[in-house]
């Protein structure tokens, strides 16, 4: 099941195990037991401190336990963890050896003090992304509270359970077997929701810290140069950010991080916040900016408050709120929204396997998107506002080569049509002859573009383009004195990631000027 090259890597990794555990699988007579099974194997074959039972009883097969002797940790998962969840076993298989996390002792001590029985179980496909964060960190919190059990579910494998559920979109978290949440959610994210009086708390903490000369807002690639230009200027430094990466977290392949030949988003966002911790950089994740009031005078206090209620101030801030998915906004598409419309193609793609999808939008985004779903559904069809697609030249010619695709140009969508739980159409209108047209699908992926995050600077002094992007100068100073923007909330072309990057540096060498002028 594993290569000798994969072999040794885990090898080594489980010889920082320090106590003895068992897997315990649950299997039948399929094939899929069997590949399972082979797998346990080469992984217990590893390690003296593992022992391998295989007659679980648990009523999902193929499915694996990871106990320590005598004790459930309520660790298990149904399916084969490999892909971008093998990462997941791995941890798994360390932390219930003994090893410590990663994870501060503030928050695994938050983790032991959560009362009342919890069961969670999360959807998730091996193509995910985002899954292994919740998956990881369910994990941790079965392991560090005998109240929590979590199951992490292969939805591929498991078919009927998620049609039976409804699950269009992964991860997909339940708790006590009623809905948890959908999408990416992080350790704190998931505690900040069970943990009931953890904002309340953290937001008093916060508003209590003292200015900083520099507070970045956004901690996507943007955010974290600037946090890390600004502390190596040996200044107090913040990062305020609603979720660490932004949205790269969410982007598969990236082909074009010069020197860097390929990665995937979730890679690079841990490098980020792995650097970024490398400094003195107070980090303040699930803080979503909703007001600024801007400095009485140059050279004073900007303050911004936050979701949660905290207030925090700074002599000068880098705004690096990035920009979301651009939505459709036509009739059906927040009714239907993970009930057959997704923005990830990747995350949410194998739960569509055989069946007919659309893709909205002719750019790279939306060309790629449909030529990765070409792989796993029945039909793709893609849909172009458009006469012509404005995707590269190479992409356009790979999706036209493939068999089970369709491109509409001139299309522009009105309507996501469903039968109250699911989609099951989409109706456009055919912009050369006004006709409108339906056609019946079972999931809809947008891909048409971003919008900047600045709703929240809406009655601020702070200049702005009617689309919303912040106007900055040469300097990345905006309007206001003492705040400068980057990234792509920022009216600077071009929305790449290292563009990105090397904004954030530049804004903060900005805010660092203007620190020493005033």
């Amino acid at each position: 099941m594993l290569d000798a090259n994969l072999k040794n890597q885990l090898k080594a990794y489980l010889e920082k195990v320090t106590q003895p555990f068992e897997i315990v699988a649950s299997l039948d007579d399929g094939a899929k037991s069997r590949e399972l099974l082979g797998l346990l194997e080469d992984i217990s074959s590893l390690t003296d401190k593992i022992t391998l039972h295989s007659d679980g009883q648990d009523s999902r097969t193929p499915s694996f336990a990871i106990n320590r002797p005598g004790e459930e940790t309520g660790v298990v998962f149904a399916g084969i963890p490999m892909g971008h969840e093998f990462t997941s076993l791995v941890l798994a298989l360390l932390q219930v050896g003994g090893h410590p996390p990663k994870t501060s002792q503030e928050l695994l001590n938050q983790i032991k003090d959560l009362d009342g029985e919890m069961l969670f179980e999360t959807y998730y496909s091996l193509s995910c992304q985002n899954c292994p964060d919740v998956v990881q960190a369910l994990n941790l919190m079965a392991i560090f509270n005998p109240n929590v059990r979590h199951v992490a579910i292969d939805g591929a494998l498991f078919q009927d359970e998620v049609e039976s559920r409804e699950i269009m979109s992964v991860p997909s978290i339940y708790l006590n077997g009623k809905p948890f949440d959908q999408g990416r959610m992080t350790l704190e994210q998931i505690l900040a929701k069970v943990d009931t009086g953890a904002a309340e708390r953290d937001a008093k903490k916060l508003s209590e810290k003292a200015a900083f000369d520099t507070l970045v807002i956004g901690g996507g690639p943007a955010g974290a140069s600037a946090a890390i230009y600004s502390a190596r200027k040996g200044i107090n430094t913040g990062v305020a950010a609603e979720r660490f990466g932004g949205q790269v977290a969410d982007t598969m392949g990236i082909e074009n991080f010069i020197s860097v030949s390929h990665t995937e988003g979730p890679k690079l966002v841990s490098a980020l916040e792995e650097h970024v911790k490398e400094y003195e950089v107070d980090v303040m994740n699930l803080q979503r900016a909703t007001s600024f009031k801007a400095a009485e005078a140059e050279g004073g206090l900007h303050e911004v408050t936050f979701e949660s209620g905290a207030k925090l101030k700074s002599k000068t801030l880098v705004l690096a709120t990035g920009a979301r998915w651009r939505e459709m906004n036509v009739p059906g598409e927040q009714q239907y929204r993970n009930k057959g419309v997704a923005y990830c193609p990747h995350c949410d793609g194998p739960l569509f396997k055989g069946k007919r999808v659309a893709v909205i939008g002719g750019g790279n985004s939306g060309v790629e998107a449909a030529i990765d779903l070409a792989g796993i559904v029945g039909h793709v069809t893609l849909f172009e506002f458009m006469g012509e697609m404005r995707a590269d030249a190479v992409l356009q010619k790979k999706l036209k080569s493939l068999p089970n695709v369709d491109i509409v140009l001139n299309a522009q969508t009105t309507e996501v049509t469903g039968d109250g739980s699911r989609v099951n159409g989409l109706t456009y209108k055919d912009r050369n002859t006004d006709e409108i047209k339906n056609i019946a699908l079972e999931g809809i992926f947008v891909q048409i573009g971003l919008v900047p995050n600045t709703e929240w600077l809406k009655g601020s002094p702070i200049e702005m383009t009617p689309r919303g992007e912040i106007i900055v100068d040469a300097h990345g100073m905006t309007s206001v004195p003492g705040v400068f923007a980057a990234g792509d909330v920022t009216t600077v072309p071009y929305k790449q990631i290292i563009i990105a990057m090397g904004e954030g540096a530049k804004a903060s060498l900005g805010a660092f000027d203007y620190l020493i002028r005033n």
